[in-house]
């Protein structure tokens, strides 16, 4: 039974590794617990209860807490980084047409809500983006 231990051990480690999902490493966990029980001289009943409590212990105890570590911290880029930023309105924004400035360049600008329309001058807020157009919405008072 030692054998299959070690087995599931590394079968659990490689498919952690190749997923990086914080799933089966904990199931790792349970067969390397096993595993020392098994060479403590317990039956294969306990070995299974061992791995299972133990998989799903570090499972549900240990996964919140080592995931907020694993997990990057997304840095919007490119486009993303727009989403947020003032831009001024160069031609009236409805929902047929309409320019901003962004940045120092001009876009097409579209309402972020149906039915808004934005003149020439007033600075907006950008809160997505469509294809080549900003979806544009009201700057909010400070």
């Amino acid at each position: 039974m030692t054998v299959v231990w070690l087995a599931a051990f590394v079968v659990f480690l490689a498919a952690e590794a190749l997923t990086v999902s914080l799933t089966s490493v904990w199931f790792a966990g349970g067969a390397l617990a096993a595993l020392a029980v098994q060479v403590l001289g317990a039956g294969i009943r306990l070995q299974l209860a061992v791995f299972v409590a133990v998989s799903f212990l570090l499972f549900f105890l240990v996964r919140p807490f080592a995931s907020r570590y694993v997990q990057e911290k997304k840095t919007p880029t490119n486009v993303d980084g727009l989403i947020g930023r003032s831009a001024v309105v160069k031609e009236t924004v409805d929902a047929q047409a309409g320019t901003a400035v962004l940045a120092g360049e001009t876009w097409l600008a579209r309402p972020f809500e149906a039915g808004k329309s934005f003149s020439p001058g007033t600075t907006v807020i950008v809160k997505g983006i469509s294809g080549a157009k900003l979806l544009v919405a009201a700057e909010e008072s400070k």
